[in-house]
């Protein structure tokens, strides 16, 4: 079984790297520079992301973890997440909201610099007992995160055939990788996640990941309704490559890697029974 254990723990830090590195570069493949710069130069956008990410995502998760009784390794989970929005299938999201896949890929971006930035300082905060210098916990997301995006983009902008072809054999390792990683961390923890049975862990995130669709909705209710969507979606979506990265560094309890893990399914499930409900309306 200890066998096992290792081999579970060696497939997740593989996995992760792949399931970041995979769907990041994916998403820059598909993304028209020229038109997701202009979403960036919308002041109303940026204000509402930002707002949206940096204070409501995490004021939300302070909420919930002050209001139910879990176990502080659960809590510490849910913070941690607080600080990644935008999951990788974010575009599908929207795409089945009807939303504006230019304002996704702007979304995107605000996160990812943003969890760059943010994550560093907050995770010696969360974390109990962890002491790191910002930049032992930003290296990881800047090479993960960021660099993977940003070399697509680029791709993309140089030569969008050659990108296309590209996202056709990257597509499917991502999906692969994101599989991967799933069953991985399900084979480690799989007691972890039975236990989180009845602890307050699963209403935490489902409470999170509803409260995060409502206020995202609300807080972007000056924007068109295509944009509108792809903020409460991606407030919604949580990353769980980004959640785990700094987690790579540290030892931490098993059930923060559980909070973190559940929040895949959750926000998918939620997502996608909200997505529907945002297209827009016929004759609107």
């Amino acid at each position: 079984m200890d066998e096992v254990m290792r081999w579970a723990d060696l497939g997740i830090r593989i996995s992760v790297v792949a399931f970041m590195v995979g769907n990041l570069l994916a998403i820059g493949l598909e993304t028209d520079a020229r038109a997701a710069a202009v979403p960036l130069r919308d002041g109303r956008f940026l204000v509402v992301v930002m707002v949206v990410d940096w204070l409501v995502g995490p004021a939300l998760a302070v909420a919930v973890v002050r209001l139910l009784p879990m176990a502080e390794p659960y809590a510490v989970g849910l913070l941690l997440i607080s600080l990644a929005p935008a999951a990788p299938f974010l575009p599908m999201m929207v795409r089945r909201a009807g939303g504006d896949i230019a304002c996704t890929a702007a979304f995107m971006l605000i996160a990812a610099i943003g969890t760059i930035l943010l994550m560093p300082l907050g995770v010696p905060r969360i974390v109990p007992g962890l002491s790191v210098e910002p930049w032992a916990v930003a290296r990881p997301l800047v090479v993960l995160l960021f660099l993977p995006m940003a070399a697509g983009v680029l791709l993309r902008t140089l030569s969008a055939p050659l990108a296309g072809r590209l996202l056709k054999a990257v597509r499917p390792v991502a999906s692969l990788a994101t599989l991967a990683l799933l069953v991985a961390v399900a084979v480690r923890h799989f007691q972890g996640f039975a236990n989180a049975v009845g602890s307050f862990a699963i209403a935490g995130q489902l409470l999170y990941a509803v409260g995060l669709v409502v206020a995202g909705w609300l807080v972007a209710g000056w924007l068109p309704r295509p944009q509108r969507s792809v903020v409460a979606l991606g407030a919604c979506t949580r990353n769980l490559g980004a959640a785990l990265a700094p987690l790579l560094i540290a030892d931490p309890d098993p059930r923060t890697i559980v909070m973190v893990a559940l929040g895949v399914p959750i926000t998918l499930a939620v997502t996608a029974v909200a997505a529907p409900l945002m297209r827009p309306r016929s004759g609107a």
